[in-house]
């Protein structure tokens, strides 16, 4: 499978990259108590550092919301996931446990504060090209709403848009028949590709480690 970054996004936002992780032989199930308490002690943490602090202003949101900005996506009325996720966090609305794959990628993007997805590779449709929304291009999310993908950036397959950092379609979503999956990072445009790899390994390393099986990692810049 082929994951690519089209040229019009590209020339949109020159600095964008994306992180790529492709596993192998996973299981996914209920997460370890070790994950679901490291998971809900972040949150009752962050909490306490949010009381007075603009989200808006932290550098990493700040990042995908002038993304969003700069492709047409009014950030104020669509929030990236990221900054919902610490919006919840800030209204003490904790996240609960989901399964061992969708925890690790809520922990992952409230500690580091940017937004992923982590998709079943056998209900994605060929490559993948991550590309700007059409006009018209719509998709059943996680959130139970049908939304509209126009100027939001997407992945997208053969079927369609499936993945966002605004919100993960629900036709590609991971589940405990899972065993192989694409996990997207959507990093800040600050970090250098150096750093971005790092990152992005270590997110591997500790994903393998839970749910077991292989990864390869990749980024994608200019």
């Amino acid at each position: 499978m082929e994951v690519v970054i089209d040229e019009t996004l590209r020339a949109a936002v020159p600095q964008i990259k994306f992180g790529i992780i492709h596993y192998e032989d996973i299981t996914v199930g209920d997460s370890p108590q070790m994950l679901k308490g490291r998971l809900q002690l972040f949150q009752e943490s962050l909490f306490f550092e949010l009381e007075d602090q603009n989200i808006n202003e932290l550098p990493e949101i700040k990042d995908w919301r002038s993304i969003f900005k700069k492709l047409g996506k009014d950030p104020n009325r669509y929030r990236h996931s990221a900054e919902a996720l610490y919006r919840r966090v800030k209204k003490q609305q904790y996240i609960t446990s989901i399964n061992s794959a969708t925890d690790l990628n809520n922990f992952f993007s409230l500690k580091y504060r940017i937004p992923l997805g982590i998709y079943d590779k056998e209900l994605i449709q060929g490559n993948v090209v991550i590309r700007k929304g059409a006009e018209g291009e719509s998709y059943e999310g996680l959130n139970g709403r049908q939304n509209n993908a126009e100027n939001l950036p997407i992945s997208a397959d053969d079927a369609g848009p499936f993945g966002s950092p605004f919100v993960d379609a629900k036709r590609t979503a991971v589940s405990a028949n899972t065993t192989r999956a694409l996990q997207i990072v959507y990093l800040p445009l600050m970090i250098e590709t150096n750093d971005a790899m790092k990152l992005v390994e270590s997110f591997a390393s500790m994903f393998t480690h839970i749910n077991g099986g292989t990864a390869h990692t990749a980024i994608l810049a200019d």
